[in-house]
């Protein structure tokens, strides 16, 4: 199929948009917005161009997001929403349009539409509307993808993502040893089995050992080994973990806690391969591939003396790098669906806007881990198959603009403190006004002061003020446009 485009934005976010509108002035100027934020747009004015789209139900996956005018000649936008979701297209699509009635609003979301947009629109907040509904399809597209095998710490298709794998396929194909460095909770040792399973050595034993989380005087034993009688306690001989991975992978996680006196033992273990176990006489040969891991600076620990140089060169032959949660967050859609699907407990759960839109926002310091954390948090407490967003930990609400305080309670609606000082009752009203124009002044004064301070409540939050108001986001992002009100200025 081909596609005529005027004034089509290529950009390298890799995000794609399709307009459809015969509007070529609004078609120029999202185009000139878009090509600011490196979106890509292809533009469709001509029914003849819809048309054809539309007959091939498989192009509209190539896009991330639709732009649809409500008011098209010969068609209405309704009707193309109807076919696009008749054909299961899963790109969210946005209406627009310059009729601010309620209803067309909400007809357009009943027929499937994300969000709904009153023209003049290209500013800003297009950009934060057409970034949140490119998620929501980039989380509906993994939600009904097949369950993957792969480790959550390798889920996500950005450009860090796809460095990682590249650089573990090439390792597995040698035995040299790896750190691997990330913070708490990124996947450190989900990395260190994704290797493993990738090298020549899968079919041999996988070991993991956490050298933090041993006494100092028992890491000895765990490593090397002891005989029966070495200590008081040993009452039979064990191996260690260097020769119950004999052949395989050892995986040594904070490697950064581990006593300098047992670092001695070590570094003569990988220079010499081979172990004695504590309180034995004999050596035993072993061939073992070491990846070690740690969130310590391992350099600065050197150069403090509190780990030796010499066994940071034997374990840093080669070192991987796991990115935080935070850096990567173009990859967070892909993950909660596969988070979703694990945790779901065999119902088919699925994730509100709103929810999406707060994990989204939240710097998730304690990384996947964290993540899944709240995503088994939010499974138990949904009786349903649709997870909203105060399901959701406390601490990821406060952070995402969706805190319990922005809420008002059951049946009741918060208290109106206008902004700016404003008070609408206290309107001056010029001599000669009638009642009937006085009021509608008053009316309109009380809803943009109104609107003012529920999204300073909400900190700039649409979604979280729309809540308060307790209408649907929609019709409350078209009041701010009525009222010429920019919602990016109370975020913070």
């Amino acid at each position: 199929m081909g596609i005529t485009v005027e004034d089509e934005a290529q950009g390298t976010s890799g995000l794609r948009v399709l307009l459809i509108d015969d509007d070529e002035a609004i078609a120029r100027s999202v185009a000139r917005l878009f090509r600011l934020h490196d979106i890509s747009v292809e533009h469709l004015g001509a029914i003849a161009q819809v048309e054809e789209f539309l007959s091939h139900p498989e192009a509209a996956e190539r896009y991330d997001v639709i732009l649809l005018d409500v008011n098209l000649p010969q068609m209405s936008g309704l009707e193309i929403l109807r076919r696009l979701r008749a054909n299961r297209a899963t790109a969210s699509v946005v209406m627009l349009t310059g009729d601010n009635s309620a209803s067309t609003a909400t007809e357009a979301m009943r027929a499937g539409a994300f969000d709904y947009i009153v023209k003049p629109m290209v500013n800003n907040s297009l950009i934060d509307v057409v970034t949140l509904a490119a998620s929501k399809t980039e989380y509906i597209r993994h939600a009904q993808q097949p369950p993957s095998a792969e480790a959550e710490a390798l889920i996500g298709d950005g450009q860090a993502m796809r460095t990682l794998r590249a650089r573990l396929q090439q390792l597995a194909r040698t035995s040299a040893n790896v750190l691997v460095i990330g913070e708490t909770g990124s996947g450190k040792e989900l990395v260190a089995r994704t290797l493993h399973r990738l090298s020549e050595r899968r079919d041999r034993p996988f070991v993991a050992l956490n050298c933090g989380a041993i006494p100092d005087g028992l890491i000895d034993s765990e490593l090397f080994g002891h005989t029966r009688g070495a200590f008081t306690g040993a009452t039979s001989a064990r191996p260690g973990v260097f020769v119950e991975a004999d052949g395989g992978t050892l995986f040594l996680d904070e490697i950064g806690e581990m006593p300098s006196q047992v670092q001695v033992r070590l570094l003569r273990t990988l220079q010499e391969r081979e172990v004695r176990a504590v309180g034995g006489d004999g050596v035993r040969s072993i061939d073992v591939r070491i990846i070690s891991a740690t969130h310590v600076d391992l350099p600065r620990a050197v150069a403090e003396s509190k780990f030796r140089s010499d066994l940071l060169f034997r374990l840093d032959v080669v070192n991987l790098h796991v990115p935080p949660l935070r850096e990567r967050r173009e990859d967070i859609p892909a993950l909660v669906a596969h988070l979703l699907r694990r945790n779901a407990g065999g119902r088919s759960l699925e994730l509100s806007t709103d929810a999406l839109e707060a994990i989204l926002g939240y710097g998730w310091p304690g990384n996947v881990r964290e993540l899944d954390n709240a995503i088994q948090h939010a499974a138990a407490l949904t009786g349903g198959e649709r997870i909203e967003v105060h399901a959701l930990p406390e601490s990821v609400l406060a952070s995402s603009r969706f805190s319990a305080h922005t809420q008002p309670a059951s049946g009741s609606s918060p208290a109106l403190v206008t902004a700016s000082g404003s008070d609408p009752s206290l309107a001056v009203v010029d001599d000669g006004v009638s009642l009937t124009d006085a009021k509608r002044k008053a009316s309109q004064d009380f809803e943009k002061a109104y609107l003012i301070r529920v999204l300073e409540l909400a900190k700039g939050s649409i979604s979280a003020a729309a809540r308060i108001a307790g209408i649907d986001r929609t019709n409350f992002r078209r009041l701010l446009q009525r009222h010429g009100i920019d919602s990016s200025k109370y975020r913070g």
